[in-house]
């Protein structure tokens, strides 16, 4: 919001009769009451069927009179975390709340923006709260309330959500990139009333009232020109960190996308390959630099974090890191299939809207193909295999820099031998020992040492014999487990 915007919020909550969605204070800036104020609001906003919520600071709550305050959020710290921080990680689920510090009338003054809750209530440290009157409350003593804000809870798909209400058709051509979105399908850009026509069939915009338009998420996170335009999109930017070494004590740079993700994945891409480490090649007599990971797996493993994230996970957004030994994307969420089966199953995404989008504008492969491609890439690379691993709230995938076969661990080499087994199972071929010395550039007079890294992933139970009755090793062919 602007200057502009917030003071004539301030204005309207001023001048609004006594509500549950807002709680206004002076100084009481305790961290715990904070939270629990926030889950509160949250959920009243819910109940009230709100937009949004609000916690004011410098404004007496019976006469809302501006006093101003002391509170200085951005400079509070909790056990050696930001406020905001802390706050954010006591929330489940976490939800949009944004800090305003402005000064009004001379004084002071803190507005802090609540997003509603969603599917279910908002609770604080474990525990729910609800608004009644002016005071915070349990929300489990007022069950009434409770069921009500369940029965209210939005079933909408995060796409289908407004990103901004009740703009002019000029607003949205200069909001969203309708240029860029063209131009990615090689077709000359029309007037603006077939772009907006369009925009509404692709679900970017719903019209509205009195020639005035709403932008969907899914238009917003698409397209967006500024996603800082779109207060509760904003935190949703791919963050590119750049670290020295091999871990995260030391970072050199830290950037923060500034697009849509479609209208901004061609200039993301290109900024990641930029920063990657290169090695060194000597070809007839000439050195050059080349990239030490293929392109087309960045742009693969980019494009599914964007796409296969939980968008319900408010303030957390795709992450990628560049190591000097290797990069790790993060997207939020934990994934619809096994990580196992990413080579062989068609992805489930949950948002099936920004997937088509994303297929069509060329960003994203068909369902199926992409990890494929990631895979094929990184045996034609001779690289380590990349790894997928999930937590409580994230999946992630690390691409390794070039290491020799004796420089691999024990699971390293049973990774390699998994996916090298589907990547053979999907393209119709199986997987032998002559192909897995072929992986790993293994001399044909070294093939025990291809042989035993198969037994170990056969221990592991990833692999199997296609013909268990077949004993003859140097004829075997192997399949992934599932097959």
């Amino acid at each position: 919001m602007t200057q502009e915007d917030i003071a004539d919020t301030l204005a309207l909550l001023i001048s609004n009769e006594e509500a549950e969605w807002i709680e206004f204070k002076c100084n009481n800036s305790r961290p715990e009451a904070i939270g629990e104020a926030i889950s509160a609001i949250s959920n009243a906003s819910r109940l009230h069927d709100r937009e949004t919520g609000y916690i004011v600071w410098g404004i007496e709550n019976d006469t809302r009179k501006v006093v101003g305050t002391t509170f200085k959020p951005r400079k509070q710290r909790v056990k050696s975390q930001e406020l905001e921080n802390w706050i954010a990680t006591q929330l489940d689920p976490r939800i949009d709340f944004r800090i305003h510090e402005f000064v009004h009338e001379g004084l002071p003054v803190v507005i802090l923006s609540i997003q509603p809750c969603k599917d279910r209530p908002v609770s604080f440290r474990g525990r729910e709260y609800i608004r009644v009157g002016s005071y915070t409350k349990p929300l489990c003593d007022h069950p009434e309330k409770e069921r009500l804000i369940w029965t209210k809870a939005s079933k909408l798909p995060f796409e289908r959500e407004l990103a901004l209400r009740r703009i002019s058709g000029k607003d949205v051509l200069e909001l969203l990139d309708h240029e860029g979105f063209y131009r990615l399908q090689s077709i000359p850009t029309p007037a603006p009333p077939e772009i907006l026509g369009r925009f509404e069939k692709e679900k970017f915009v719903v019209s509205g009232v009195q020639g005035k338009w709403d932008i969907t998420n899914l238009g917003a996170i698409a397209l967006a020109n500024r996603l800082s335009d779109f207060d509760s999109l904003e935190r949703k930017a791919v963050r590119v960190v750049l670290y020295r070494s091999v871990d995260r004590t030391e970072t050199i740079t830290e950037t923060v996308g500034i697009k849509g993700y479609a209208s901004g994945f061609a200039g993301l891409v290109k900024y990641i390959n930029d920063k990657l480490p290169r090695n060194e090649q000597v070809v007839e007599a000439l050195r050059r630099q080349v990239r030490m990971y293929p392109e087309i797996a960045i742009r693969e493993l980019v494009a599914n974090a964007i796409v296969h994230q939980d968008f319900s996970m408010r303030g957390v957004s795709p992450l990628v890191e560049i190591f000097s030994d290797r990069i790790e994307i993060t997207n939020p969420g934990q994934p619809l299939i096994s990580t196992l089966r990413f080579i062989d199953e068609p992805p489930q995404s949950r948002n099936e809207g920004l997937a088509r989008i994303m297929r069509r504008l060329n960003i994203c492969e068909e369902r199926g193909s992409g990890v494929d491609k990631v895979i094929f890439q990184v045996e034609f690379y001779q690289l380590p295999a990349p790894e997928w691993t999930t937590g409580t709230d994230h999946t992630r995938v690390a691409m390794f820099g070039p290491k020799k076969l004796s420089q691999m661990s024990k699971n390293d080499k049973i990774r390699a031998c998994y996916q090298h087994a589907c990547l053979q199972r999907v393209s119709n071929q199986i997987m032998t020992n002559a192909s897995l010395r072929k992986r790993f550039s293994i001399a044909e007079k070294n093939y025990s040492v291809a042989s035993r890294i198969i037994s170990d992933t056969i221990d592991a139970k990833l692999v199997k014999p296609k013909d268990p009755k077949n004993l003859s090793r140097k004829h075997a062919q192997y399949v992934p487990f599932w097959a």
